[in-house]
């Protein structure tokens, strides 16, 4: 076992059900290891069972009841005590983060940190918003809906932004009235762990449950247990089909959030400096490219091909890749050796395809720092065609391909030509361009003239084989967490006596 200079020591790290830090009726455990430094164990984490499934549904149903009985305002309460202690373990937060999924400190770890207070707070703040409608159906007729929490919802999340997407799903589900099982990702489940150590603080036990081992047993049993109401997954779309195949063959309720191919698609007015920092945003570079949301086709139309390729290459060259934990990482490491094998054979792919060329990077470091851990460089391939391999699967690495275009019509064809449907990025200074473009791209959330631009409150998920649901608005805790009650009541006229 190697322990990281300057690392937290390796310490055991309970699953949390029913109020209580526990182990694993299995009683084994597995190693959480650093993506910075290879098969450097930072830590130790319940490998989870069946029997653990079982005994963190029961605690959930069980405190089901008088959680839903609260008054709105008792729940919100209680959000806005969890977002204070959050804030204020900020810095834990973002440092644990970093450690864990090897995202660079100061550029993702501790934004995702501060988004998770804001989610919190913004939940807490349309709590109330959970009500139901009366119909004008006559003097002798109440009828009126209520929104009603679903019940025990199990929450399976991703490595590679874990608290950022508990905070898309646990305060939504927690201001509607459910309980909550947290299934952390397998790699990275630290930061999940003390997130739901800090809700136990400010909640009855059992509301907020949290679990760790592999998602073939932990998650398969949680979207088969007949005591979970809804499943809400998050992950790659192969994972998630077998998800919603288990969760559906018992018609429970489920949201999918998967993966993307994002196409960005430049028009010839938009070029300024103020382009090219939207396109280093959009490209997730920052994240390693392990964002579902990545705008990795980059589509330039052909009168300014060379120009914005020349100028965003100098950019994404200049990006410091290095230890996530180093304020002057723009770059951290990828999650682990498998996801570092898979970029590395798209990269020898892109450099073996007739007509692409590597304009930037194309390899893995092969000495060095970097070698330490699981890194891998900026790369932007120019000279792709839309039904390339490595323009039509997620590669989930710092992989960007340029394709050029010239009729509008055509870009749209393309930038539509795939199973995905998550994100979309339009760049023009025209308004009928832009607007009409993002109209017409199919996906669930189009930015236009920048590379991010995600707020608390907006509606965020997928088209086809993206997923489905909505999340991170409002709507979506109403249409994710709670079902409708149509309540129909006849009155009885006035008495005259």
């Amino acid at each position: 076992m190697t322990q990281v200079q300057g690392a937290p020591a390796v310490r055991d790290w309970p699953m949390w059900i029913n109020g209580e830090e526990v182990g694993s009726a299995s009683a084994q455990w597995r190693n959480v290891e650093n993506p910075a430094r290879r098969e450097a164990v930072i830590a130790r984490v319940p490998a989870g069972n069946e029997a653990d499934v079982d005994r963190a549904v029961a605690a959930a149903r069980a405190s089901f009841p008088a959680w839903r009985a609260q008054h709105f305002s008792g729940r919100a309460k209680a959000l806005l005590a969890i977002a204070d202690e959050l804030e204020a373990r900020t810095e834990e937060f973002a440092e644990l983060t970093a450690l864990d999924t090897g995202n660079a400190l100061r550029t993702q770890a501790r934004p995702e940190a501060t988004t998770m207070v804001s989610m919190f707070r913004y939940f807490a703040g349309v709590a109330g918003e959970v009500k139901g409608t009366t119909l004008p159906a006559g003097e002798n007729q109440l009828q009126y809906t209520r929104l009603e929490p679903l019940g025990v919802v199990a929450a399976i999340l991703p490595w590679n932004s874990p608290l950022m997407i508990a905070a898309f799903k646990i305060p939504a589900a927690l201001a509607a009235g459910n309980t909550v099982i947290m299934k952390a990702a397998d790699d990275a489940p630290l930061t999940i762990l003390l997130l739901a150590q800090v809700c136990n603080r400010h909640l009855p036990a059992g509301v907020v449950n949290a679990l760790t081992g592999r998602g073939s047993v932990i998650g398969e049993a949680l979207a088969h247990h007949p005591g979970v109401d809804k499943v809400s997954f998050t992950g790659s779309t192969e994972v998630g089909r077998g998800v919603a195949a288990t969760a559906a063959g018992r018609l429970a309720h489920m949201s999918l959030e998967l993966g993307g191919k994002n196409p960005s698609i430049v028009f010839p007015d938009a070029v300024d400096d103020e382009l090219i920092d939207g396109l280093l945003l959009a490209s997730r570079f920052t994240r390693q490219g392990q964002s579902c949301t990545a705008g990795s086709r980059l589509f330039l139309h052909e009168d300014i091909y060379d120009e914005v390729l020349a100028r965003l290459t100098t950019k994404l060259g200049a990006l410091k890749v290095g230890d996530p934990m180093d304020e002057a990482s723009d770059m951290g490491a990828i999650i682990n050796a498998k996801q570092h094998a898979s970029i590395t054979g798209y990269l020898d792919e892109g450099r073996g395809t007739p007509g692409m060329k590597a304009v930037l990077g194309g390899n893995a470091p092969t000495e060095g720092a970097l070698m330490e851990g699981y890194y891998h460089l900026p790369t932007v391939f120019s000279g792709a065609q839309n039904d390339f391999r490595v323009a039509q699967e997620e590669i989930f690495g710092p992989v960007l391909v340029a394709i050029p275009w010239k009729n509008t019509a055509d870009v749209i064809a393309m930038a539509n030509d795939t199973n995905y449907g998550l994100a979309a990025y339009v760049w023009s200074h025209n308004l009928d361009d832009a607007l009409n473009t993002a109209h017409q791209v199919q996906a669930g959330w189009v930015q236009v003239n920048q590379g991010g631009g995600q707020v608390m409150g907006q509606s965020y998920g997928g088209y086809k084989q993206s997923g489905m649901g909505r999340e991170v608005s409002l709507e979506g805790m109403l249409a994710g967490f709670t079902q409708t009650k149509q309540i129909n009541v006849r009155l009885r006229g006035v008495s005259n006596g």
